[in-house]
């Protein structure tokens, strides 16, 4: 389910599916993904999506954004280990940077968006399976 705010980012940002993903990813040097949910679940996904232009235009163009499609967000979500809705998910070509979750301050938003791009790629945390030896 979408929200207008979630429409009208759709107008500017591209919808990128796991098919699509690899390529979108390969074209862009830092990207952030933008994992909604169902905003009418997760209310704070339209705060995102009102806050996420104002980022890029902040970070002048140092990153292109694009809206993960609802059908492949659970699967995608496996991937980069975030545990809460919404995320933003910040890549530097194939490779996961790190993620902010919920609605933040704006200060938190500037602070942590400079701090992970600056940072080098890392392993995304683990979404809690537990890893059993015999």
């Amino acid at each position: 389910m979408s929200s207008p705010l979630i429409e009208r980012l759709l107008q500017i940002y591209p919808l990128v599916d796991a098919a699509s993903l690899s390529a979108f990813l390969d074209e862009h040097e830092y990207s952030v993904l933008f994992f909604t949910e169902d905003p009418n679940r997760f209310p704070e996904t339209n705060d995102v999506a009102v806050v996420l232009p104002e980022l890029v235009k902040v970070f002048q163009g140092k990153f292109q954004a694009a809206i993960i499609a609802q059908p492949d967000e659970k699967k995608l979500q496996s991937l980069y280990g975030f545990q809460s809705w919404p995320a933003l998910v910040f890549m530097k070509h194939q490779h996961y940077l790190g993620a902010i979750t919920g609605i933040q301050d704006w200060s938190v938003y500037l602070q942590d968006i400079q701090t992970i791009l600056a940072s080098p790629p890392k392993r995304p945390l683990s979404i809690g399976i537990p890893v059993v030896s015999q």
